[in-house]
């Protein structure tokens, strides 16, 4: 989807609906604005509600001051303006209270950006405004001075974010980003010890992490689309879109691939929007070379290693759970043996290097088995692999499901683990291999 071929009205209705779908702002609160080429800002309404925005809700406010729409602008226009005036090169300003982001701006902190590879690539700099009184004249300054510095994301303290970029896209991908790490940070310190006992990234790490940009494939031309294909394409857009729903990854961080009968697979392609993604966007690769005019996800090496390794092996997810990652960031062991469906779906999960995805990917899909179905890598991601697609995402789903029992059992009482001789008659009960 190229969001520069739909009406700013249309965009705004769009993200502002997938925001307050995710449960990342209020009936009430937050708003969005996109400054077209003619210099009119679009901006949502005041008092109207957000779950229900319509384009006929919006509001144009011409450069000359004057108003086009049968509502008021939103109160926080003056901070819009403010951007705007001091960045001319934003045409997109996004402003939310999404629950994790609040919680840093009522402590006044910024949230560590040095969680993940991914996070500090889109959100490499995070400011703080100093309180004022929503829609004043003096938030609009404060908001704006942090922007005249050069940064796009700007904290505002005890009210929430604001984000600029170069289009609604980019600021939702940022504004998504931030939040997911908020959160990761949030419930990483509750099973941790609290903040300091996080993990974070070294700097070598994001080069590391760079050089999949590099990643260079030839291309074939298919001739011919398979029903096995096409049904895979179609299954694969249907949990992708509710992998997204669920929270599992985000707009742009997210790897599914299925593998066909003929030894190639399937794969999602690299910086599409997740929540938009259609049957003929997937990248079908074969004997190391790219379908044309696609580019695969960047983690397509692994897949494939994981695919040479392994025939019994048939789907390979790697996604970004928040709860299941909050062990990838702290010391915390991972320990599915809680009720027996975690145990028989997740086995035991080998926690890796964040580096190994990247620097060791042979060896990193070497780990992979019957009995080791899932691998964490710290400061990373977690993939999970099955016989199907469909055993693979449930797999993910039990995960992420797990690890948020796991936390939510800290704040009841200390856990207890089905023991060795409860696990041997799992093991037995259901044919479960070493």
């Amino acid at each position: 989807m190229n969001i520069n071929y739909i009406h700013p009205a249309d965009q705004l209705v769009m993200f502002m609906q997938r925001i307050y779908d995710k449960g990342l702002t209020t009936t009430s609160g937050g708003n969005l604005s996109i400054k077209d080429d003619d210099g009119n800002i679009w901006i949502t309404p005041a008092s109207v509600d957000k779950g229900t925005l319509t384009r006929g809700d919006i509001v144009c406010v011409k450069p000359d001051g004057s108003t086009v729409g049968q509502h008021r602008p939103s109160s926080e226009y003056p901070f819009h303006a403010a951007v705007y005036r001091m960045r001319p090169d934003l045409r997109a300003v996004l402003h939310a209270h999404p629950p994790a982001l609040v919680s840093f701006s009522i402590v006044r902190q910024k949230p560590n950006l040095n969680l993940l590879p991914s996070v500090q690539k889109i959100c490499s700099d995070v400011r703080i405004a100093t309180y004022a009184v929503p829609g004043s004249d003096t938030l609009g300054e404060n908001i704006g001075k942090c922007f005249a510095d050069g940064c796009d994301i700007v904290l505002l303290e005890n009210h929430g974010i604001c984000i600029g970029a170069q289009d609604m896209f980019h600021a939702f991908q940022r504004f998504e980003t931030l939040n997911y790490s908020a959160e990761l940070e949030i419930l990483a310190s509750r099973i941790g010890g609290g903040i300091g006992s996080i993990k974070v990234l070294p700097a070598e790490a994001y080069q590391t992490a760079e050089t999949r940009d590099h990643l260079k494939m030839d291309d074939f031309i298919p001739h011919s689309h398979s029903s096995e294909e096409l049904a895979a394409r179609r299954d694969m857009i249907t949990l992708i879109r509710r992998s997204y729903k669920q929270g599992l990854f985000t707009a742009t961080q997210g790897t599914y691939s299925v593998r066909l009968s003929d030894g190639s697979f399937l794969i999602t392609p690299s910086g599409m929007d997740r929540a938009y993604l259609e049957e003929d966007d997937l990248v079908r690769v074969r004997s190391g070379m790219k379908e044309v005019g696609k580019v695969p996800s960047r983690a397509v090496n692994l897949h494939a290693q994981i695919y040479e390794q392994h025939p019994e092996i048939r789907a390979v997810l790697l996604a970004h759970p928040v709860h299941a990652m909050a062990f990838a960031v702290t010391d915390t062991v991972f320990d599915p043996r809680t009720i027996p469906e975690s145990y028989i779906l997740l086995r035991d999960i080998k926690r890796l290097p964040y580096d190994e995805i990247y620097t060791r990917t042979g060896d990193a899909a070497a780990e992979f088995s019957v009995s080791c179905p899932a691998v964490m890598f710290e400061n990373n991601c977690v993939v999970v692999t099955g016989e199907s697609l469909l055993k693979a995402f449930d797999r993910l789903e039990v995960m992420e499901s797990t690890a948020h029992s796991i936390i939510n059992s800290l704040a009841i009482g200390p856990i207890v683990h089905i023991s060795p001789a409860e696990v041997d008659e799992i093991k037995e009960a259901f044919h479960l291999e070493d």
